[in-house]
């Protein structure tokens, strides 16, 4: 086992605070968003004990540090393990399936967009399904309502704005109404959008029901932000979910989602293929997002497994990850690599290292069993069943 340094992200949304909080560094005034884990070619890991980023030590045997049966799955680490810290809200978004990664992928290629131009959606061939684990509460936005759900929401909101909406959703009676409205919105023109967003914020803002207070002051706050975006609409479509420390969501392929506020551990599988729906500057690929988001109403599948021999396994069904949260008081054993482990509280001693808040391990494959010692909660992220 070796010690595992991460890379940090700044992006705008980020906390301040939070991950120098759990990483005992000072913070520095910029926000701190992302801490990634793992062997990501943009930023992969620096591993300690032999002063390399960990793709290039996993590229150098790759039998001994994944195992033959992973190697040969996946070529190399197929996850990464990300602290995720957001003070404001992140985009609109969807990933794609796999079929639909490689079918765009290979058009957007045929069409000699560069990889990293900005209008580029598929930057790589890959699905890009996720599972976000509370740290603190923890706002999200995922899958769309159910419609008549929705409708008593909206109609708690006091704008004739939202009339043509409201009449969509009555003489609807199945998602192909979600299908048109969401392409209705993401296809305003750059004023009708500012008019219905702006008049729907300013509702939001004023006190009503307790019915929709949670969503209308997440529409308020959100116009706040994005002035004019249609996001602030269609967020009111979809479900507001508060996730406690321990809970977590999975997020397959077509969920349009959001986080919105707070601190978590995120697992997903080595991608970069975000369609984005709004509230962003990025580039929008209305007919591709529309091609790829999934419009059936979902109950959002919030997760708190129970702790069993000191492990709480939350239900990660892809092949490219599994993730493990360890309550550790004196010995404990836990299956060994490849894996990442990252201590979140306390301090507990892997094999000959010590984690302590923060910290992060590396265990290949030639590792099948870790030894833990001592009191703390650690995480850890390693591949999934072959199915899933």
């Amino acid at each position: 086992m070796q010690l595992l340094e991460g890379v940090i992200r700044h992006y705008d949304w980020g906390s301040v605070e939070s991950i120098p909080q759990l990483l005992g560094v000072p913070a520095t005034g910029e926000p701190w968003a992302e801490l990634w884990l793992g062997a990501h070619p943009s930023a992969p890991s620096a591993v300690g004990g032999v002063a390399a980023p960990l793709d290039a030590v996993i590229a150098a045997d790759p039998i001994a540090a994944l195992g033959a049966e992973v190697a040969e799955r996946f070529g190399g680490l197929p996850f990464l393990l990300k602290v995720l810290a957001a003070d404001a809200p992140l985009s609109l978004q969807a990933h794609p399936s796999i079929p639909g990664a490689e079918a765009g992928f290979d058009r957007e290629d045929e069409a000699g967009i560069p990889i990293d131009a900005p209008n580029r959606s598929f930057r790589d061939r890959n699905h890009k399904p996720e599972l976000i684990c509370a740290l603190t509460e923890f706002d999200a936005l995922c899958g769309f309502r159910d419609p008549s759900a929705t409708l008593a929401i909206l109609d708690t909101i006091d704008t004739a704005a939202l009339d043509p909406i409201r009449a969509q959703i009555r003489g609807s009676s199945d998602t192909q109404g979600l299908d048109t409205l969401l392409g209705h919105l993401l296809m305003l023109s750059v004023d009708d959008a500012a008019a219905l967003s702006e008049s729907v914020a300013a509702a939001c803002r004023v006190d009503g029901p307790a019915l929709g207070r949670a969503e209308r002051a997440m529409a308020a706050a959100l116009g706040d932000r994005y002035p004019g975006d249609p996001g602030v609409v269609i967020a009111l479509l979809l479900n507001l979910v508060t996730l406690a420390p321990g809970e977590a969501l999975f997020l397959g392929a077509g969920n349009l989602h959001s986080y919105l506020r707070g601190t978590g551990v995120e697992i997903m599988a080595n991608s970069d293929n975000v369609l984005r729906g709004g509230l962003t500057s990025k580039h929008v690929d209305v007919e591709t997002l529309l091609a790829v988001v999934d419009t059936v109403p979902v109950e959002p599948a919030v997760q708190h497994p129970s702790i069993v021999d000191g492990v709480a396994t939350y239900d990660t069904p892809v092949p490219e990850f599994s993730l493990q949260r360890v309550e550790v008081d004196g010995d404990h054993r836990i299956a060994g690599g490849p894996a990442i482990l990252l201590c979140i509280d306390g301090a507990v001693e892997a094999g000959e290292h010590l984690l302590d808040r923060g910290a992060a391990a590396w265990s290949s494959a030639e590792e099948s069993e870790i030894e833990l010692s001592g009191r703390g909660t650690v995480f850890r992220a390693g591949v999934g069943a072959p199915n899933g």
